[in-house]
């Protein structure tokens, strides 16, 4: 069933389930945040959790999760590049064999 916005198709929408899906805990809570402020938005709830039917959401509420869904994506993309950089930093500045190699060439480049 297609939604009245072109934008908001079916893989669309897809898309935006699956990236709820993935989300931690934290952020699908924002999620339910967002979307239970608006009494637009019917919210099922049973032992296996909640549950909400993204083709009855209006447009203006699927565009407020999809700026959330970004802005979250961006964050973690931000975060792994920041902790692959640390790592690098720790393997190649903290790592005792690395440290050892450091220093010995800068014993040979002073010896000169």
């Amino acid at each position: 069933m297609d939604i009245t916005d072109d934008e908001y198709d079916t893989q669309t929408l897809n898309a935006m389930r699956e990236s709820i899906q993935n989300m931690s805990k934290f952020n699908q809570i924002e999620i339910l945040r967002i979307l239970s402020s608006r009494k637009e938005v019917t919210i099922n709830e049973n032992k296996y959790g909640i549950h909400i039917n993204l083709t009855e959401i209006p447009t203006d509420i699927l565009n407020e999760l999809q700026v959330y869904i970004q802005y979250v994506t961006t964050q973690e993309l931000q975060l792994s590049q920041a902790e692959k950089q640390k790592e690098d930093y720790k393997n190649i500045y903290f790592v005792k064999d690395n440290k050892d190699k450091i220093v010995n060439k800068s014993k040979y480049a002073t010896s000169l």
